[in-house]
């Protein structure tokens, strides 16, 4: 009699007990966003997840409806909000303009940039920049840097003028350029950048010296040589499709004979004079002259070695439209310092309002080349070229995006430019540039949805840099001069 009375008892407190157990998640030293919808630039869209954040890393990822949380947690509301991975900005320089210089990391992070790709400047200069990243990995992008362009006998960035500061290190033999590339990569370089000055003989060593210590090589195409020739050698990406016309023209032997006779430089002139003169006598006349088969075989050629593209298509549009002259294309200078302000307006009053016919006609052929290089599934990732030519560091990502997509990149490809493939280019492709559980926590939460339109990357809401989560306020205030 005991007994059967005893049982029911039992089982009513093992309910009751039941009941009361919290089976909500705690996550411990970490933070949560929930009820966001993620964009991965390889999977696409999920709608309604909760990402928790842990230190510097992605530590989980559920689908909202499937959890409880418990209100001990630190939560951030993710709905109608997208969050997608931290942008790069693939080419960039910190050295063209010192003065700004200091100012760019938190310009670029208050845009959501949270990695760059210095693609040229003063060794000294540039590695203070990727030293700070490194010390204060939550609070600055992360820096790729190559150290000064690698130029010829007549380098060009030689610092003889505002237009030309700078940047490069000649190098008159093989030799010469022998015991200044391995000083750049003792000191721990992580790409190397090809000039156009370079000889046939030093661009091969130089290839050579990159694959040797496992870096990639960067750069333009030297006007010594053809492109098939150079990727073929090793270059692995090219910048703004920088002299590819002069492969594809129907008289390429012509104007490649016409160069390499300037190339001897009898009137000494400088490597920025004489890179001019080049551009000016042969650019415009191959684009009016390009040959078919021989446009087919450079593509394929890049298609298959895979080099990648970085174009700048928002600098050339600015300098042909001279958009720089306009009240909107302004109206964002006050988030740069006064003293540059008023230099930067200063240099624009004094140019022309009329718009560069040949410019507008190049800015048109680069992004028709665009579109045919991506439908060979040539590889792009996004640059600027910032601050050359006024671009706003970090704001001028957002419109080399729209150049993208405006050149037949869809709106994820276009993302895509921006994040998973830099970190594919450095072999950081397992780490970071996805939404995936294990990566590095560097992403951007946006209010308005990028795949609908690429112009929505300007939406942010927040930034998260190795896990550390900046609101709008916050971002404000970087900008705040």
């Amino acid at each position: 009699m005991k007994k059967t009375t005893f049982l029911p008892i039992l089982v009513i407190l093992v309910l009751i007990l039941q009941s009361c157990e919290d089976n909500t998640l705690y996550f411990e030293d970490a933070y949560v966003i929930e009820n966001v919808n993620i964009i991965d630039p390889l999977d696409g869209i999920l709608e309604q997840q909760t990402v928790v954040i842990k230190k510097n890393k992605i530590h989980q990822i559920y689908t909202t409806a499937e959890i409880r949380l418990s209100p001990k947690n630190t939560i951030y509301d993710g709905s109608n909000q997208y969050l997608i991975p931290g942008l790069w900005d693939a080419h960039i320089h910190f050295a063209f303009e010192t003065l700004l210089g200091e100012y760019m990391p938190d310009l670029f992070l208050s845009n959501g940039v949270t990695s760059v790709r210095d693609t040229g400047g003063p060794i000294d200069f540039v590695l203070p920049f990727k030293k700070y990243s490194l010390e204060n990995p939550t609070t600055a992008p992360r820096v790729m840097i190559a150290g000064p362009l690698i130029d010829g006998k007549h380098n060009v960035y030689d610092g003889s003028s505002p237009s030309f500061p700078l940047l490069s290190i000649q190098n008159s033999s093989v030799s010469v350029l022998q015991k200044q590339v391995q000083e750049l990569i003792d000191k721990k370089v992580d790409f190397l950048k090809a000039y156009e000055m370079l000889s046939p003989e030093q661009f091969k060593l130089l290839a050579q010296m990159a694959q040797a210590n496992n870096l990639k090589l960067t750069g333009h195409i030297p006007l010594s040589m053809d492109v098939i020739t150079a990727t073929n050698l090793g270059l692995n990406s090219m910048e703004h499709l920088r002299n590819l016309e002069l492969s594809m023209a129907e008289d390429f032997e012509d104007l490649f004979s016409e160069r390499r006779f300037a190339l001897k430089n009898k009137n000494n002139m400088s490597g920025s004079k004489l890179r001019s003169t080049l551009h000016q006598r042969q650019r415009m006349k191959a684009i009016a002259n390009i040959d078919s088969a021989r446009q087919n075989q450079v593509l394929n050629t890049l298609a298959i070695n895979k080099t990648w593209q970085i174009p700048t298509l928002e600098l050339y549009q600015t300098f042909a439209n001279k958009k720089y002259k306009s009240k909107s294309f302004q109206s964002y200078f006050y988030l740069i310092p006064q003293k540059i302000r008023s230099k930067w307006m200063e240099q624009i009053n004094s140019t022309s309002d009329k718009p560069d016919q040949k410019m507008i006609q190049y800015t048109q052929w680069s992004r028709n080349m665009v579109n045919q290089m991506h439908e060979k599934k040539i590889p792009f990732m996004a640059g600027t070229d910032t601050p050359i030519g006024f671009l706003i560091p970090g704001k001028s990502l957002h419109d080399e995006l729209i150049q993208l997509s405006l050149s037949g990149l869809s709106h994820l490809e276009a993302l895509k430019t921006a994040t998973y493939h830099p970190a594919k280019y450095f072999g950081l492709e397992n780490n970071l540039g996805r939404i995936k559980e294990g990566y590095e926590a560097d992403l951007v939460l946006l209010e308005k949805n990028p795949l609908e339109s690429i112009k929505n990357t300007q939406s942010i809401s927040a930034v998260i840099k190795a896990g550390h989560f900046m609101n709008r306020t916050y971002l404000d205030s970087l900008q705040a001069k």
